[in-house]
């Protein structure tokens, strides 16, 4: 192609100027470049099997908060964000015809069905219209081609085996730097309006002072937030010990929602960390960091090689179970009146605010697959509705986990509601946050309020199934744990207060279960 040659950059989860590799590579081979981002309609839609909506209130405000704040990064730099609305295969044919001198389309590769199927559309296009294809992998922090595996068939099962192999075999690549200055887009190009939450049918949410995650989003954001957690507190030198807090932006790092759509990438966090090491300190707590960063790159590369499996009801393992789908239960559990004040307590948080705790999100879909029984992709498809920070491979690897067909060596996991609600909430401070009707339950009596006499809850006035619901389910494991809230067999109300307390004999769990040998959690 004679003339000058304009590269499209279809941006999609990689909303970031520093470490893309996109930019980087349009620069030395573009005399313009068209940054793009496409609202695809199929992302605005019903879930897969329960018709759910597909992006909810808080994803889609911290993705128009992130799309804007790049629009002004890229401003800055001489360049633009072009915007449309549309399905991108058909978006980028139509500025390929309008152009007139694009010589490449580059992307990011994704790794599940629906992102694999825009490429080949995209790529489809292409071909019909000679135009060149250009892809990158940018989301993990290990690169594809770098894992110690000669083949993805051959990536681990058990996430131990995976994180020693790559931590002992490979290395993380460097950060692509940012440009001074972008290569100008072509004349004449319309810069496209950035929809609102009513231009796709959505409300705009209501912020609320309870929330753990009161953040905006944006690279801007992403890399203040990084400096708050890094430098300007310490924060990450303790994290190790407060990440399975419940209540407050700093127990644990929130980076997931930038990371989910791009705003930040995980080699940035990971070389910030060594730097940080070297010049502060390095602890468990800074090496935990990049240990769930690792959780994270683990479950795209078991998406990549189980394909389709990760969203299929039996899971990775090819597992019948036979799973209900009781819409009553299923109700109570999203609508957070199962009357288990801790599973409630953490529904409500992610239906107020689009966040949930690592530790809770363990806890109620545990309950959803094994105290209830419920199809586990109605939790899953509730989550990719709700979370601010859905990521389809980490969420829907976490549900296939938690159902015990996915990535799991132990058998028959099942977390103890009132067990894990003692251990992690003990002064019940978190559940009268988000359960008002039971906050005259002092102490730790408000996780088991079934077990409380009439005169005790009538005195905190409380009517079981009148103003909080009496338990969809009691599992007999629980009683081994109602007595020991007043005997101290349990942690002690009395101990450090605030439920980002984590006991010691927990202080190595998380999503890193394969440390425990206990499968009663």
């Amino acid at each position: 192609m004679s003339g000058p040659r304009t590269v499209i950059c279809l941006l999609r989860n990689d909303l970031r100027l520093f470490d893309n590799e996109l930019f980087h590579w349009a620069q030395r081979n573009a005399d313009h470049i068209v940054p793009l981002y496409c609202f695809d309609p199929r992302h605005y839609m019903g879930t897969y099997h329960y018709n759910l909506p597909k992006t909810g209130p808080f994803r889609l405000r911290f993705l128009l908060e992130s799309i804007k704040d790049l629009r002004n990064t890229l401003l800055n730099k001489g360049s633009n964000l072009i915007v449309r609305r549309g399905k991108p295969e058909e978006v980028v044919a139509s500025l390929i015809k309008q152009l007139g001198s694009v010589s490449t389309v580059a992307f990011h590769e994704e790794v599940t069905s629906e992102e694999l199927d825009v490429e080949k559309r995209v790529k489809d296009v292409c071909a019909q219209m000679k135009v060149n294809v250009h892809t990158c992998w940018g989301s993990t922090l290990y690169h594809r081609d770098d894992l110690p595996f000669h083949h993805i068939s051959r990536l681990p099962d058990v996430y131990t085996q995976f994180r020693k192999a790559v931590e002992s075999q490979c290395r993380v690549r460097p950060v692509f730097p940012p440009p001074e200055h972008l290569k100008p887009l072509p004349q004449g190009l319309e810069e496209g309006t950035i929809l609102t939450a009513e231009d796709l049918e959505q409300k705009e949410p209501v912020a609320d002072p309870r929330s753990a995650f009161p953040c905006s989003g944006g690279e801007s954001q992403a890399l203040a937030r990084l400096k708050h957690y890094f430098w300007d507190t310490d924060a990450v030198t303790v994290y190790k010990e407060t990440r399975n807090g419940l209540i407050g932006v700093d127990y644990s790092t929130k980076f997931s929602p930038w990371l989910a759509l791009g705003c930040i990438s995980p080699r940035y966090i990971y070389h910030q960390i060594k730097q940080y090491e070297s010049e502060r300190t390095a602890n468990q707590s800074t090496y935990w960091v990049i240990f769930e960063l690792l959780w994270r790159d683990y479950f795209r590369f078991v998406a990549v090689k189980y394909g389709t499996k990760l969203f299929q009801v039996n899971g990775l393992q090819d597992k019948s179970v036979s799973w209900r789908k009781d819409m009553k239960l299923f109700n109570a559990w999203k609508e957070g009146k199962t009357g288990v004040p801790f599973v409630d307590a953490n529904m409500r948080e992610l239906a107020t605010t689009g966040f949930m705790s690592n530790r809770g999100r363990q806890n109620v879909a545990s309950f959803l697959t094994k105290d209830l029984g419920l199809d586990w992709r109605m939790g899953a498809e509730w989550f990719e509705y709700l979370l601010v920070d859905h990521d389809v491979c980490s969420n829907y690897g976490n549900w296939l986990y938690s159902a015990g067909i996915g990535n799991d060596p132990r058998e028959n996991r099942k977390f103890n509601m009132i067990k894990q609600g003692l251990d992690y909430d003990n002064n019940g401070e978190y559940v009268r946050l988000w359960v008002p009707e039971l906050q005259r339950i002092m102490g730790a009596d408000v996780h088991t309020p079934w077990t409380l006499s009439s005169a005790m809850l009538s005195h905190a006035h409380v009517s079981l199934g009148e103003t909080y619901p009496t338990p969809i389910v009691i599992a007999p494991e629980w009683s081994r744990h109602f007595n020991k809230k007043m005997s101290g067999a349990g942690p002690s109300p009395r101990g450090r207060k605030g439920p980002s307390h984590t006991p010691k004999q927990h202080r190595d769990r998380g999503i890193d279960f394969y440390f425990s040998r206990s499968k009663n959690l």
